[in-house]
Order: C-alpha cells, then sequence, then structure tokens
C-alpha cells in the first residue's frame, strides 16, 4: 500500500509588480515512487521533478529540464519553472521544505524492507577420529 507525504506551504510568486503574491502550494511524494516529488499550484497545476533536485538546490544553483533550483540566502529557496506559456518564479521559506524531505526520508525508510539475517555459518567439520595403535 502506498504512503503519501504531504506537506503544505506557502510560497511567493515573484512577478514584475512591486510585491510578490502569496501562492498556497502543496508538496507530495508517494512512497511507491520515492524519487519523485510534486508541486502542486493552484488551478490543478502538478510540477513532478526528482527528490534530488529539490535537496540539491538546499545547497547550490542546479538546473535539470526547465527546472532551475537555488538558495537564496539561509532561509529561502527559488524555484524557477519554465514551460511554453512563460516562466515562473517562486520564493519559498526552507523551513518547510526541509520538514517535508525529511519526512519522506523518514517514511521510506520506514517502508525499505529489514536487511535480510547474516547465513548462518557452516558448523565446523567434525573432528577427525584419531586412531590409536597399541
Amino acid at each position: 500500500m502506498s504512503l503519501v507525504i504531504q506537506e503544505h506551504a506557502r510560497a511567493r510568486l515573484i512577478t514584475d509588480g512591486p510585491d510578490p503574491r502569496p501562492v498556497p502550494v502543496e508538496l507530495i511524494c508517494d512512497t511507491d515512487a520515492p524519487q519523485t516529488v510534486h508541486v502542486r499550484l493552484p488551478g490543478d497545476v502538478d510540477w513532478a521533478f526528482g527528490r534530488d533536485l529539490l535537496e540539491s538546490g538546499l545547497r547550490g544553483p542546479v538546473t535539470r529540464g526547465d527546472i532551475r533550483v537555488w538558495p537564496c540566502g539561509r532561509a529561502q529557496l527559488v524555484l524557477e519553472l519554465h514551460s511554453p506559456d512563460g516562466v515562473a518564479v517562486f520564493q519559498f521559506d526552507v523551513a518547510p521544505l526541509i520538514r517535508f524531505l525529511h519526512r519522506t526520508h523518514e517514511a521510506i525508510e520506514r517502508r525499505a524492507p529489514a536487511p535480510a539475517a547474516p547465513a548462518a555459518p557452516a558448523p565446523a567439520p567434525a573432528p577427525a577420529a584419531s586412531v590409536t595403535r597399541a
């Protein structure tokens, strides 16, 4: 059975206007596909990309295809999404992102099969019978 990790976050849509616009965002990771995260935006817009992209973007700039992620200071992250309709730039506080990633790692570790027990050692060979001649 699949376990879905969800985290509600608030991003700021960066526009040409003077003030960024707050946008509710849902972060989603299905443990049946643990390497993929979804960022769901209003209007059922869903962007899926590798969880490692989000993790790497917390430490430094990274680009994969139409998605760019980079840290902005110590407490924020920028997510830039390119599509045929244009570019959308969102700024996130890192705390909910880190919490989400931590929860995904915990859930995936819990679902991982327990390591196989080491094989029992082979029995030691019986000592050779000694023959005493008188």
